[in-house]
């Protein structure tokens, strides 16, 4: 999920473009919240108007769906606010139809958009892979399972994870007047839309409904603050790991190289076997211990 940094971005000031693509028909429009130039890989906003309709078929790319309002078919089932869908590569899906229209966070996770009609799937799809869930009233809260976390007040529902690499998709909820003073960065790239409410972050802003971010790693974010409560999606290309610490100066290499210092410190195996290789390297840095030489 190699992307460039976008933060912050707020969908609302961007007008909808058509999808001209083919496979995708007449009536789908997208606003582009980010795109990997590379593999074509991004991440829309996209409505659907009253009366749309595409044809069976699958696409090439990993897909993920996010129903924000509205309803749509798939077939002859409906799917409304809060819903949630991971299709495998080359799984069929029915006819999709939007009757009443509807607006959806729709992301292409291995390739640019694409749509086949076809009634079976392609060759050697993954069909067990397949996932659907109204996140909204199908799953319960529940309080973030991530060492070292977020201060009380932030729940998540996990939707996705990657049993390999732990990247995962969720959505979840500040509550009002939470707040946290440190800073924090990860290992992961992480993507968040504003499905409704505002939060505020020392370094970027404000960011409302409608606001969304794309963050590669090691970039300092926070402190934070919601004074009315918000929802949001989320998601990270690999594990979840909060580096907290107070030096809003720290920049995107000294915060990679604490990472690593501090994988030397409580992996010490894992770093000399993955890094180290026997070699009289120096040391990583760690800024919070500038005078810590040790092994």
């Amino acid at each position: 999920m190699a992307r460039p940094h976008i933060e912050p971005f707020v969908d609302r000031d961007a007008d909808y473009k058509k999808m001209t693509l083919p496979g995708f028909g007449t009536g789908m429009h997208y606003k582009m919240l980010s795109f990997d130039t590379d593999t074509g890989a991004c991440t829309m906003n996209v409505r659907f108007d009253s009366g749309y309709k595409r044809s069976p078929g699958f696409s090439h790319s990993e897909i993920e769906m996010f129903v924000l309002k509205g309803s749509l078919k798939f077939g002859k089932q409906t799917y409304i606010e809060g819903h949630y869908f991971v299709i495998p590569p080359g799984v069929f899906m029915p006819a999709l139809s939007a009757s009443k229209g509807a607006e959806v966070l729709l992301m292409y996770n291995g390739s640019e958009p694409s749509h086949t009609e076809s009634d079976a799937d392609h060759d050697g799809a993954d069909r067990s892979r397949l996932a659907e869930v109204n996140s909204y009233s199908g799953m319960p809260w529940i309080t973030p399972n991530i060492h070292p976390g977020t201060n009380t007040g932030c729940l998540m529902k996990i939707l996705k994870f990657d049993e390999r690499t732990h990247a995962l998709s969720f959505l979840f909820v500040m509550a009002p007047e939470f707040w946290q003073d440190n800073i924090s960065y990860h290992d992961c790239a992480e993507e968040v839309y504003h499905i409704w409410g505002t939060t505020w972050m020392m370094q970027f802003g404000y960011l409302p409904t409608g606001g969304y971010f794309w963050r590669p790693p090691y970039i300092n974010h926070g402190a934070f603050h919601c004074k009315r409560g918000a929802i949001a999606f989320g998601r990270t290309d690999s594990e979840l790991h909060n580096h907290f610490h107070f030096n809003p100066w720290s920049n995107v290499k000294e915060n990679e190289e604490r990472a690593v210092s501090r994988l030397q410190h409580r992996n010490p195996e894992v770093y000399k076997w993955a890094l180290g290789h026997n070699h009289n390297h120096p040391d990583p840095a760690d800024f919070e211990y500038p005078d810590d030489h040790s092994h």
